[in-house]
């Protein structure tokens, strides 16, 4: 049988042997939002938890956090409607007075290329701000309660009037994006996202959990702290298609938003499998290697214990991360890694390599990607070629027992779970 997946901005396929075991982990399917200016309109008419913007005093400045390319939000469609909307409710208000604030947590502040790439070309005259967590003004909002310093883009903290624009997919620690995490995430300090991602070690900060997961609650604190007025959030199928469009209070929105993304992207999981093979799901989500570890960690959640990954990810932008990549060469590999940042403690870029090397220490992976092998060396990661890797596996197999093979088309965002008993 042959299985197509995404691969960047393409496809790669693989050909399995017929009469294999092979289960393919598709995402389920929801309808299709097929206007989604409209949905906006409707969602904004009523929005959840929070009254309309029409509803309020005219702001003296306005603030929309986005995200940056590693999310494919539908700025385009839905920016435009929503400033049509907020200079039709005010006609006098100052253009120059709305801020959008690009924003990617750590990510290198958005340079004009992408902020082309993302942004409608016409902005009604807006300010465009390109988040840099490490250069940026910041605002103080005070610390939550579980020690984190809120510290916000001074562009968006210091607004009148709030609002962020993001998507609700599932995340590895977080449980969930959106609500409040595209400006308690995406448009914070450093210090911000190093003290809340330093509460990932805790057993509930994982996939699909919102509901009493650390780092995810910690988040929604912030954001009220913030004071972030209204959230418009998307759910999006793996064609990049909306299947929800939400808008209201942030941590209402998320909980609405979070049962579609549960409903496409968590499978039940009776067994595990010797050999998966994951796709990222193409670009966006295998834009960096940074980005591709979520994939990795989400497709080991249905391997079989030492089973082998075969993980797809062309990576165009290289590692994604200057500080994990100079961090990680420094080891000889995953074991001496994990052992480091257990006695140091959490650091931003030593997390992401303790996270890849969770998975490097307990199962056998090879990644086929635009990446040189010496780079992906450096980052304890073998690479191969995907058709050659898995005939190599398939041959090494012992007779009589046909290994079980997991097809996970979109590794990124797919999780597993194990049925009630």
């Amino acid at each position: 049988m042959k299985v197509t997946l995404k691969y960047g901005s393409g496809y790669r396929t693989l050909e399995l042997p017929d009469g294999a075991d092979v289960t393919v982990m598709k995402p389920r399917e929801l309808p299709v939002l097929t206007d989604l200016g409209r949905a906006l309109e409707e969602a904004l008419d009523n929005p959840i938890e929070t009254p309309t913007l029409e509803g309020r005093p005219k702001p003296s400045s306005v603030a929309i956090a986005v995200p940056d390319e590693t999310r494919p939000a539908p700025l385009k469609i839905l920016l435009p409607v929503l400033l049509d909307r907020l200079f039709r409710i005010w006609p006098d208000l100052d253009p120059a007075s709305v801020r959008i604030v690009v924003g990617g947590g750590l990510h290198p502040a958005p340079d004009a290329a992408q902020l082309a790439r993302i942004l409608p070309a016409d902005l009604r005259g807006c300010t465009v701000v390109s988040h840099d967590a490490l250069a940026s003004p910041m605002t103080s909002f005070g610390v939550t309660s579980r020690g984190t310093p809120v510290e916000i883009n001074a562009a968006y903290g210091e607004a009148e009037l709030k609002l962020v624009i993001g998507m609700i997919d599932p995340h590895q620690f977080q449980g969930m994006t959106g609500g409040a995490k595209g400006v308690a995430i995406g448009c914070a300090s450093k210090a911000l996202i190093q003290h809340n991602h330093s509460l990932m070690a805790s057993p509930e900060a994982r996939v699909g959990n919102i509901l009493d997961n650390p780092t995810r609650l910690d988040i929604n604190e912030a954001g009220r702290m913030i004071g972030i007025d209204l959230a418009i959030n998307v759910s999006l199928n793996p064609a990049k298609e909306a299947v929800a469009l939400l808008a209201g209070e942030p941590v209402a929105v998320l909980t609405a938003g979070a049962a579609f993304s549960e409903k496409v992207y968590g499978l039940p999981l009776e067994e595990p499998f010797d050999i998966v093979v994951a796709s990222c799901g193409g670009d966006p989500k295998d834009i960096c290697l940074y980005q591709a570890q979520k994939g990795l960690n989400l497709a080991s959640q249905c391997a079989a214990e030492g089973g082998r990954i075969l993980l797809l990810a062309a990576c165009s932008q290289g590692v994604g991360d200057d500080h994990y990549q100079n961090y990680v060469r420094q080891f000889p590999g995953p074991v001496e890694q994990m052992r480091e940042f257990e006695e140091l403690g959490f650091r931003m870029g030593a997390h992401k390599a303790f996270l890849f090397s969770r998975t490097l220490t307990r199962f056998t992976v090879v990644v086929d990607s635009d990446m040189d092998a010496e780079t992906l060396a450096q980052c304890h990661l073998r690479k191969g070629d995907a058709q050659t890797t898995l005939d190599r596996w398939l041959a090494e197999t012992p007779a009589g027992r046909p290994p079980r093979i997991a097809v996970v088309p979109n590794a990124n965002t797919t999780y597993f779970y194990r049925p009630a008993r």
